[in-house]
């Protein structure tokens, strides 16, 4: 018997064991070969080699010739095409499947080899070992059942159809486009081990950088791998700090240190908060005992960036004056500059986070005695540029005396004339300055002190207005107030504003009291004090709280403050930085008083529990 008779009978007891029959006489004595070709397509495996494919050959009147003309399939076609997989091949053998007589074959299985290496690879691949044989199992059902012979233990199938391949799924969660997540917030990070600020967390803001967030990948696991260090700072790659420009953050704006993405991850809306205080000391050698009520109100919510402090008749130990400041504000803020002339002084403190963003600080003094050798009458100025808005400060003190109206006038033209300010900062908007006017030269200008303005009207008239006063109304007051009359007519602090006025005349005052002089000479209760501003685009300055501290009262004046939002605007690197200089020593000296008084204070607590008091009943 030659070798296809043999395939012959083979698979006609394959056939007969499917079908369930035992009689081999009662059936057929033999099968169409479209059949056996239809099943030798499903059983080859998909990664035999395979000719390049051909156009299909004319029909074959001889069904053996037909399938020795037949297409295999390559192994370098898609396996996910789903033309081209499980029953793919099916479709070119559409014509042989239309024979009836080939439905007694449809659910059995058949077997046909074309050689020894064909029986030799089915063994081999079909065999238990085979890593591919559970893998038929993951097909619909309707293809399953061509492998329901893997049940007879006698038979071993020639062919293995892989599943089709399911597109990747990401083992990790996508990460969210917005990569602000709460450990990359860095705008007004505080230490959390301070308990006065625990419920400052509401400060965390969504800033993150926003060209970095163009070039983000979508995988949590490799943002963490970007990580430079341990920080909450926003991760960079090795491959954008090569590409960057070195022409980029140096003058130009975009990319800059002070540039917008800067000013953006720290001020989202660019603004600023600036405190003010100005207080006549009246020269008092005793310091209040606790200057929170000053500087930190118990009725605002939170704390500024800039504490400005001006000083006038200062005590005679300004030493002692800074330290006891930064004692009050504590580490979170540094002394970023101090100036004085004579007994002026002027302070500056800056949320130590933002020290980076400040420029160098120049200060001048001008003096408006006679002698300049008596330095009681005069002005001192501060500026320097934050990011790219400038800042002047100017704490003041003109002529005393009520009629005295045109000396102070005089004081505050040799002031604006004679400030020398600024000195090596560049102007950020030369073109609107003056140079006979210092306050034009800044885009932001605070002026506070005792400029020494009282009130048109005697003693006993402004005590009964007072007494008739219903509230924090004190317009009737200020009708008769010098400086508002002086600005009015232009003759003084032009382009300045002031705030509405709510609060009592802070001059003069009992030290120790609130009863306005009550000696002989019965000084008449003025608004000697006030805080007044510029600037050089219109409504960049927002007034937030004006008042008078009525808690401190070492002194004949009371001290004013005042709270304000500043929209600040980014700047270029050609400002001279600087470098995050403050007074090291002075910082120091004042946590160390900070930590002893605490300290103190928890001593006190522990023997006053300790303590037990004895009662005879």
């Amino acid at each position: 018997m030659n070798e296809n008779g043999v395939n012959d009978c083979v698979f006609q007891l394959q056939s007969d064991r499917a079908s369930g029959c035992t009689d081999l006489s009662k059936q057929p004595s033999s099968v169409k070969p479209a059949q056996h070709e239809h099943k030798q397509e499903d059983m080859l495996s998909s990664f035999d080699p395979r000719p390049p494919r051909q156009a299909r050959p004319p029909p074959l009147t001889d069904p053996f010739e037909r399938v020795k003309g037949r297409r295999l399939k390559t192994s370098q076609e898609s396996l996910t095409d789903c033309a081209r997989t499980g029953g793919a091949f099916i479709g070119p053998l559409k014509e042989d499947l239309t024979d009836p007589s080939s439905s007694s074959l449809a659910n059995g299985p058949a077997l046909l080899t074309n050689g020894p290496k064909h029986a030799d690879r089915s063994e081999h691949v079909g065999s238990p070992l085979s890593p591919f044989r559970d893998r038929s199992y993951s097909l619909p059902v309707t293809q399953r059942r061509r492998h329901q012979f893997k049940t007879d233990p006698h038979f071993r199938h020639s062919r293995i159809i892989l599943s089709p391949l399911q597109p990747c799924r990401a083992l990790l969660p996508s990460l969210e486009c917005n990569m602000a997540s709460m450990s990359l917030r860095t705008a007004n990070q505080i230490d959390r081990d301070c308990v006065d600020y625990k419920g400052l967390d509401r400060l965390h803001r969504n800033f993150s950088d926003s060209r970095l967030l163009e070039t983000m990948v979508s995988d949590s696991s490799s943002v963490n791998s970007m990580k430079s260090n341990f920080s909450v700072l926003n991760p960079i790659r090795p491959k954008d700090v090569r590409n960057r420009s070195f022409l980029e953050g140096s003058v130009l704006g975009h990319g800059a240190l002070l540039g917008a993405e800067e000013l953006d991850r720290y001020f989202p809306e660019r603004h600023v908060g600036v405190y003010i205080a100005t207080w006549n000391m009246q020269g008092e050698k005793g310091l209040p005992n606790n200057l929170d009520d000053l500087l930190l109100p118990t009725d605002t919510e939170f704390a500024q960036d800039f504490y400005i402090i001006g000083i006038q008749e200062g005590c005679p130990d300004r030493r002692e004056w800074e330290i006891r400041l930064q004692e009050t504000l504590g580490p979170y803020y540094v002394m970023l500059y101090a100036a004085a002339h004579g007994v002026l002084y002027l302070t500056v403190f800056v949320r130590r986070d933002l020290i980076w963003f400040c420029s160098e600080v120049e200060h001048a003094t001008v003096t408006t005695r006679i002698i300049s050798q008596i330095k009681t009458k005069g002005a001192v100025g501060v500026g320097f540029t934050f990011f790219g808005t400038s800042f002047l400060f100017i704490t003041s003190h003109f002529t005393s005396g009520d009629s005295k109206i045109y000396e102070r006038i005089l004081d505050y033209n040799k002031i604006i004339e004679a400030l020398a300010l600024p000195k090596v900062l560049p102007d950020t908007n030369p073109y609107r300055s003056v140079s006979s006017d210092v306050t034009t030269r800044f885009d932001e200008v605070f002026w506070f002190g005792d400029f020494n303005f009282r009130l048109n009207k005697d003693r006993y008239g402004i005590e009964a207005v007072l007494k008739q006063s219903d509230g924090p109304d004190m317009e009737p007051l200020l009708q008769h107030d010098q400086l508002l009359k002086e600005m009015k007519d232009g003759a003084i602090f032009k382009g300045f504003q002031e705030a509405p006025i709510h609060f009592l005349p802070t001059y003069k005052f009992d030290i120790g009291c609130d009863i306005y002089d009550s000696t002989s000479k019965q000084r008449t209760p003025s608004y000697t004090d006030r805080i007044i501003f510029r600037s050089r685009q219109s409504d960049d300055i927002k007034v937030i709280r004006y008042t008078a501290c009525a808690s401190i009262k070492t002194s004949d004046h009371r001290p004013v403050v005042g709270m304000f939002q500043v929209k600040i605007r980014p700047g270029r690197d050609n400002i001279p930085l600087g470098a995050g200089q403050f007074d090291r020593s002075l910082y120091l000296e004042g946590i160390r008083r900070r930590i002893t008084r605490e300290l103190q204070r928890q001593e006190a607590v522990k023997s006053q529990q300790n303590s037990a008091v004895c009662c005879i009943s």
